[in-house]
C-alpha cells in the first residue's frame, strides 16, 4: 500500500514524540505501531551527510551536538515512499557547544553515555522505522507550555521550518520503543531523497529520567533538567 503519493521521503527519529493523531498539528508520542512494509527501489542513506542534532536544556544553560547515522535505507515504489529504517550510533554522540579539549567535555559525554541517560553500554544504538506518512495540513503547530527560564526549550513551531508532511515511526532507544509523529520537509530529485525535520521529544518516555523536572520540588531553585529535548534530522538517501 502506497503511503505517500507524488513525493518520496524517509525519516527518522531521534531522541525525541508522537502517536498518529489524524489531521491534527500536534507533535506527540504514543505506543509502538506496525512498521510499514517496504517495496520497490531501495535507496541507501549517506552517513557522511546524515545526522540527528540535539539540544538539551536546563534553567542555567543548554548543551547541543549531534548523533551520527551509521546506516539506513529508504524504499520507494514509483514516486511513493513505502518504508524506511535508520540506525544511530549513541556511542558516536558529539557535543558541539564546547571543545573536546575542555576538561568538562569528557565529564558531560560520559554522563550522557551512562545509565543516567542513554545507558550506551547496554544500548549503543537507536533505531527509527517508518510507520506512516500524511500531508502537512495548513495551520499552526501546537506548542507545549514550558516552565519559563532564561533557557526555556525552543517551541515545536519554531523548529518545524516549512514542513510538507507529517511523518510517524517507531523510535527505539534505551530498549524502549515509542511511536513518534513530527513535521518534516521532504524533497526528491535525480534519485536522491532528502528530509529535514525539527521537533521536540520528552526524553523520559525512553527512560532518560535523570534530573526529571516533574520531580523538582521547587522549580524556582532551577535544580532540574527540562524533559524536553529538541531534535533536528538531516537525512539524505541515494
Amino acid at each position: 500500500m502506497k503511503l505517500l503519493q507524488k513525493t518520496g521521503l524517509f525519516l527518522a527519529a531521534v531522541l525525541m514524540v508522537v502517536a498518529c493523531g489524524p489531521g491534527n498539528n500536534t507533535v506527540e508520542t504514543g505506543d509502538a505501531q506496525e512498521v510499514a512494509a517496504g517495496s520497490g527501489v531501495t535507496l541507501t542513506v549517506d552517513p557522511s551527510s546524515s545526522k540527528i542534532n540535539w539540544t538539551g536544556y536546563k534553567p542555567a544553560g543548554k548543551h547541543w551536538g549531534f548523533i551520527p547515522v551509521t546506516e539506513g535505507e529508504v524504499m520507494v515504489e514509483g514516486d511513493a515512499l513505502t518504508g524506511a529504517r535508520f540506525v544511530f550510533d549513541i556511542t558516536g554522540l558529539k557535543i558541539e557547544d564546547m571543545e573536546e579539549s575542555n576538561e568538562n567535555y569528557p565529564k558531560l559525554w560520559g554522563h550522557l553515555q551512562s545509565a543516567d541517560f542513554f545507558d550506551a553500554a547496554n544500548f549503543p544504538q537507536a533505531v527509527f522505522e517508518l510507520t506512516g506518512v500524511e500531508p502537512f495540513s495548513a495551520g499552526s503547530i501546537e506548542d507545549k507550555d514550558e516552565f519559563v527560564t532564561d533557557f526555556t526549550p525552543a517551541k515545536d513551531s519554531e523548529l518545524a521550518g516549512n514542513p510538507t508532511h507529517w511523518i510517524s515511526g517507531n523510535l527505539t532507544m534505551r530498549g524502549t520503543t515509542k511511536n513518534i509523529k513530527f513535521p518534516a520537509r521532504v524533497s526528491v530529485s535525480n534519485g536522491t531523497v532528502t528530509a529535514k525535520a525539527g521537533f521536540n521529544i520528552d526524553r523520559t518516555a525512553w527512560g532518560l529520567s535523570y534530573g526529571d523536572e516533574s520531580n523538582a520540588v521547587d522549580k524556582a531553585k532551577d535544580q532540574f533538567i527540562y524533559n524536553t529535548v529538541s531534535v533536528q534530522f538531516d537525512i539524505q538517501a541515494n
